[in-house]
This record gives structure tokens, C-alpha cells and sequence, in this order.
């Protein structure tokens, strides 16, 4: 009788503490959402001159050799508009072009960090976004990571700069490179549905939390027609409020929904956006950790996130990372990286903010 007492008391003590960190996390997330400030770690270089920065760069690439840790300590610490003035001042001085010179002296992954942080951001994404859909094989990741992440101001700048660039409009060309309903959600994305309101509506989050839960956990099978027109139209803000209503509904988080209910590039798209919504330096820290995990290194993706967040909210994915995986960003990147490649992430992850 007493061992009974026991452990139905062991059961409620588990039940009960289980449902303690279960509440525990809710709260961590929506204080993380709430409190979310970007923080980059690259700002404009107080006291800039373009002169000066583009000459001593280019007394490091003149004659034999190349001043490596000159071009690191300026380019690393200027941020994209003042390396687009030291581009210009460069060609109008010495009548040459910065960005083929770098490569003449340059090589390797630390040529692509460098020659990522002199590309224009949505230029450099709209580079990205067509090397991850040409050729052979489709980097759906690349594609998940870039897209689901960003604003319907942001996916338009990209869209707009695309069919610029390549004569081709995007949506064409991804459309033509993935299928079923991961192509629809990421047309739906690319196409600017998604509403830009910064308001939420509380009545219209609780209807569209329950149109989710009919559409997956409440019912056989899974409409994924609407997971896609709710996930690609609605803000942030109210995609945020709508996933804190569906847990009330449900009595299970939105994460735990769509893994059950979806699978493949369906579900990591899906999952990504649910990161983005509720706190964006969780999603980037994972990608993070991911493209330093098991054997060899993700280049392209670290240097993508470490470059394109940098003047975004840098300083927070470093706090995420170190919160999530108990060790320091800088530290993951010096057991994964070596030489001037390395030299050059540690100078951008570790750059003073500086006021302009």
C-alpha cells in the first residue's frame, strides 16, 4: 500500500514538474519576444574617411604580398555603406575595381567572407538565393533560412534587386526549382501577401489559432492549404499572438502541431518561421551550431549569417548561442576556422558597436 502512495505521488511530483518547465519555456519565449532589441556588432566607423581607408588598402594588395590583417582591420570594422564609399574613392583614385582586386589577393573562404562584406546586403542575398536554386540540386535550406526570415519590405527589396540582376523574376525561377506546398508557401512569401501591420487583432488571433487546430491536430489528415495562406499573410506580431492562442486552444505549442502534422521542407520552412516570429537570434544561433556540428564546417552558411546579421542583431545571437549551447560563439568559430578566415569572423563577431 505504501510503495502504491509512493509512486502515485513520484507521478504527480513528474506530471506537475513537467508541466512547471513546460509553462517555464512559454514564459522564457514570450519574455525573449517581448524584450527582443537588435543589437549589431558592426555600426558606422566613427570618423570615417574613405580616402584613407581606401588608400592604405590599397598599399596592402600593391606590389609582392598582400597586408592580410589591413584589410581585416578596416573592412571588418566599417559597416556596408562605408565599405560601398572606400569602393568608390578606390575606383575614382587608382581607376580599379576593390572587389577584383581582392580577389587577385585573396583566397579561399576568407575571399568569400571578404567579398560578402563588400556586396551590398540584398544584392549579396539575391546572389545567394540564385546559387541555392541553379544548377543541379536545390538548397532548400538556404532557401527556408533567407525567406521565412525576413520582412515583406525585405523579401520586396530581394524580388525587386533579383529580376534586376538575373532578367528573371524570382518567383519564376523558384517556382521552377521546388514543388508541392513548399512551393506554394515560399510563392506566397515572395509574392508580398504578408500584411505589414504592426497591430494585432486578439478576436481575428483566437479564430485563426482555431482554423489552425481544425486544419491539423483536429482532424485526420492535415489541410495544408491553410497552415500555408496563414503562415505567409499574417504579421509577425499577430503570427506571434495567434501561436500563444493556439496553445490555449490545444494545449500544445504550435512547434509540437507542426511537427506532428507536416514533414519534410514543409515543416523546417514551417518551424523557421515560427523561430523568426517569436525570437530570430534563436533561429540564427541554431543555424549556427548546425553549420559547425559533426565532421567539416558549413562555410557558406557561416559566413552568410555571421556577414548578413551583422549589422542586425549580431550581439544577440551570440547571448542566444551561449544560452543554448553553454559556449561562446567565438570559441565554436576558433575550433572550426583557421588563419585570416578565422582572424577576420572573430573581428566581425567580436567588433565594438560603435556610435556613430
Amino acid at each position: 500500500m505504501i510503495s502504491i502512495v509512493i509512486r502515485i505521488c513520484l507521478i504527480l511530483f513528474i506530471f506537475l514538474n513537467f508541466r512547471y518547465e513546460f509553462r517555464l519555456r512559454d514564459f522564457v519565449r514570450l519574455k525573449m519576444a517581448l524584450d527582443y532589441t537588435p543589437v549589431p556588432t558592426i555600426r558606422p566607423y566613427p570618423n570615417f574617411n574613405a580616402a584613407e581607408d581606401g588608400t592604405a588598402l590599397r598599399e596592402a594588395m600593391k606590389g609582392f604580398g598582400t597586408d592580410e590583417e589591413a584589410i581585416i582591420g578596416i573592412l571588418t570594422n566599417r559597416s556596408n555603406s562605408q565599405r560601398q564609399e572606400i569602393a568608390k574613392f578606390f575606383t575614382e583614385e587608382y581607376g580599379r575595381n576593390l572587389l577584383e582586386d581582392l580577389k587577385k589577393e585573396l583566397g579561399g573562404n576568407f575571399e568569400d567572407l571578404i567579398l560578402a562584406l563588400m556586396i551590398p546586403p540584398v544584392e549579396y542575398l539575391c546572389k545567394q538565393l540564385n546559387k541555392a536554386i541553379k544548377g543541379l540540386g536545390t538548397d532548400d535550406s538556404c532557401l527556408i533560412e533567407i525567406l521565412c526570415s525576413r520582412s515583406n519590405q525585405q523579401i520586396q527589396e530581394i524580388v525587386d534587386c533579383y529580376e534586376a540582376k538575373y532578367n528573371r523574376p524570382f518567383a519564376e525561377h523558384l517556382c521552377s526549382d521546388t514543388s508541392g506546398d513548399f512551393r506554394r508557401f515560399l510563392t506566397l512569401i515572395v509574392t508580398g501577401v504578408r500584411k505589414d501591420a504592426t497591430n494585432v487583432d486578439p478576436d481575428a488571433a483566437r479564430e485563426l489559432a482555431e482554423k489552425l487546430y481544425a486544419s491539423g491536430e483536429g482532424k485526420l489528415g492535415t489541410d495544408e492549404e491553410v497552415f500555408n495562406k496563414i503562415f505567409a499573410h499574417e504579421s509577425f506580431p499577430q503570427l506571434r499572438l495567434i501561436f500563444e492562442e493556439y496553445k490555449n486552444i490545444g494545449g500544445r505549442t504550435i512547434e509540437q502541431a507542426i511537427k506532428n502534422e507536416l514533414s519534410g521542407n514543409m515543416k523546417e520552412a514551417m518551424l523557421a518561421t515560427v523561430e523568426c516570429v517569436q525570437h530570430p537570434p534563436t533561429f540564427f544561433a541554431k543555424r549556427l551550431h548546425s553549420a559547425m556540428a559533426g565532421m567539416g564546417t558549413d562555410d557558406v552558411t557561416l559566413i552568410r549569417i555571421i556577414v548578413c546579421r551583422s549589422e542586425i542583431d549580431l550581439e544577440n545571437i551570440k547571448l542566444e548561442y551561449e544560452r543554448l549551447y553553454e559556449k561562446t560563439l567565438e570559441s565554436a568559430v576558433r575550433s572550426e576556422t583557421h588563419g585570416h578566415y578565422k582572424r577576420a569572423l572573430l573581428s566581425i563577431i567580436n567588433a565594438k558597436a560603435q556610435d556613430e
